[in-house]
Formats: C-alpha cells, sequence, structure tokens
C-alpha cells in the first residue's frame, strides 16, 4: 500500500508516522512506500527507509496538488491546516489553506481518475468547530453545522465537499471531526485552544502556565493517542457502514477547566496546581465561548472509534507517551 500523510510534520501527522512504523500493519495493510509531505520537510523514520520519501509542499500554491495526486498514493491522511486562532486572525490565509489547499487536492484526484481509474481512500482532519451556538446539552449526529469561526467554516465547508466527491465515486473519504486534542506536547501554538494543553503540559514539567478563561468553562477532548487511533481505525475500516454521512464526530470526554485543574492535582499534586496563573483573555474567551462541550457521538462509536473516559487518563498518557513514565 502508498500511503501519503499530508501535513507529516505537525504533531498529529509525527504521531500518526511513528504509529505506522510501530505496527507494520496499523493501516490494514503492509505499508511499502510511504510520502509525507507538509510545508517543512517532514522526518522518515528509519523504519520506513528506503521506502519512504519526504516532500516540502503547500498544497495551495499552484501544481502542488497535482503533483502529489500523480504519485496515486491508495490512502491519503489530509491532516495539513493552519489552526484556529491562526485562522481567524488572518482571514486570507485560513481560507487559502484551510479551504483552497483542500479543494485544490480533491480536484486534483478527480482529474488523475480521469487520465486513468483512480479512486483512494481519503481520510480529512475535520474540527468539532463546525458547530455553534446555540447548542442542546448534548450535540447528537443529527445536529446541523453553523460554525461561528472562520476555521469551523472553512472546515465545514470541506465537509461538503468530503461528502460530494466520495458520493461520486471520486475518492472513498471519511471526515474525522476531532476533539481538542490535549494534551498537546511541545510548545504552545497558535490554537485558541491552546491552553486546555498549556495548563496542564506546563506545570506537569515545572513550568509556569497561563490560564485565559474562567475554571467552568467546559469542553470537548481526547488525547494524542486517541487521534491516532482515529485516523488508524478509519483508514481500515469498511465504509459501507457509513453510508452518505461520510462525516463523522468522534468520541471524547466532556469537562470543565476546573475538572482539568482538579485531574492535574490528583496526578501530580498541589504544587503543579500551583503553577497556573489567572490571566483573563477576552479575545480567546469570546472564540471558546462559541465552541460546543458535549457530544453524543454513537454513530462513531458504533462503528469502532473509542476515546479515554477520565481526565485522569489523559494525563496519564501524556506522562506516560512524553515523560517517560514520570513526573
Amino acid at each position: 500500500m502508498h500511503v501519503m500523510v499530508i501535513g507529516a510534520a505537525g504533531m498529529v501527522g509525527r504521531k500518526l508516522v511513528e504509529a505506522m512504523a510501530a505496527y507494520p500493519a496499523a493501516v490494514g495493510a503492509e505499508v511499502d512506500r510511504l510520502t509525507l509531505v507538509d510545508v517543512i520537510e517532514p522526518a522518515v523514520p528509519a523504519a520506513f527507509s528506503g521506502v519512504g520519501t519526504a516532500i516540502a509542499a503547500d498544497l495551495s500554491e499552484p501544481g502542488e496538488a497535482t503533483r502529489l495526486a500523480a504519485m496515486r498514493p491508495d490512502l491519503i491522511f489530509h491532516l495539513a491546516a493552519i489552526v484556529s486562532g491562526e485562522a481567524e486572525a488572518d482571514f486570507d490565509k485560513g481560507y487559502r489553506v484551510n479551504l483552497d489547499g483542500t479543494r485544490a487536492l480533491f480536484e486534483a484526484i478527480r482529474h488523475e481518475g480521469l487520465r486513468a481509474p483512480y479512486s483512494p481512500r481519503m481520510i480529512f482532519a475535520s474540527s468539532i468547530a463546525v458547530f455553534g451556538e446555540p447548542f442542546p446539552e448534548k450535540i447528537g449526529d443529527e445536529f446541523f453545522t453553523t460554525p461561528l469561526t472562520s476555521y469551523g467554516t472553512q472546515k465545514a465547508i470541506c465537509e461538503l465537499l468530503l461528502a460530494d466527491y466520495s458520493r461520486r465515486g471520486i475518492f472513498d473519504g471519511v471526515g474525522i471531526r476531532l476533539p481538542t486534542i490535549c494534551i498537546r506536547p511541545g510548545t504552545p501554538n497558535k490554537a485558541a485552544s491552546g491552553f486546555f494543553s498549556n495548563i496542564l503540559r506546563e506545570p506537569l514539567s515545572g513550568k509556569e502556565a497561563v490560564l485565559p478563561v474562567d475554571e467552568s468553562v467546559r469542553h470537548w477532548f481526547a488525547s494524542p493517542r486517541s487521534a491516532v487511533g482515529f485516523f488508524l481505525h478509519a483508514a481500515r475500516m469498511d465504509t459501507s457502514a457509513i453510508g452518505p454521512r461520510r462525516n463523522l464526530t468522534m468520541p471524547g470526554l466532556s469537562a470543565l477547566v476546573g475538572e482539568e485543574i482538579e485531574a492535574l492535582r490528583r496526578v501530580a499534586g498541589e504544587k503543579a496546581v500551583k503553577l497556573i496563573r489567572r490571566e483573563p483573555d477576552p479575545v480567546i474567551r469570546r472564540i471558546v465561548s462559541g465552541w460546543a462541550t458535549d457530544f453524543d457521538a454513537r454513530r462513531a462509536r458504533a462503528l469502532g472509534f473509542t476515546a479515554e473516559t477520565t481526565f485522569d487518563e489523559i494525563i496519564r498518557i501524556h506522562i506516560e507517551d512524553e515523560l517517560g513514565g514520570k513526573i
């Protein structure tokens, strides 16, 4: 199987590639060709030496999507995007990268299929940002998408394109609406949701973190380990069970910021909690106030997708995967 990961230098992309390297049949077949793509050249793991290729490319640049589609990968993970805060701050860049780049890829695959039969599996990273207020207590699979951010709007448009191109047989698409991924390793990024990770990750490493919202803010979470599991399951599942509604809200955990902090206290103690500094940010508070807080993801669960059920578990996964099992 030829697998292409677009956005391979990002956090989820790196972890996804690491999982494929560790488990040869993680996508349902042996990977005998791997193409890693990002705006900066990704690293190819040693396990894929000889079959892995790294490419620096921006899908929104003319000709780049055509170049990638011409390689005719069997399976494409499309994870490339700029994050919510950056897409809100830079309107032009958000639409160019998140929408135009995605449509360019979809169109390139369509034209490649017109040249000779070709219909790959396409796994697209969407987001719960496609939903907007007013919300029910729990958002079910029948709730409509009315995003209240540019990022959410861009993802919602791509979801519609994914469903239509799949309906027409251009590719076999699955849209994965990711919860906020927590705890993200590394350093803070420009995502408006970044503080959800920061207030746990930094104190676990003995560093101060800023909390820009109230502890009463509720949100929907899953770990990086679960995110990788979502994409791998989508790659190998029988998509005939999905039907025409190709975009799925992933399982997760609904929790208050205060419950995050209490879990940190249970796992790492009061010393870690004292490293959280309250510093209200009206811009972040406004963005977060329009986000969904709880979901009934029964379609995805029925199709075999799973995630954590407690924040203690999410914190322990971070300690195991990023801190060598110790704090």
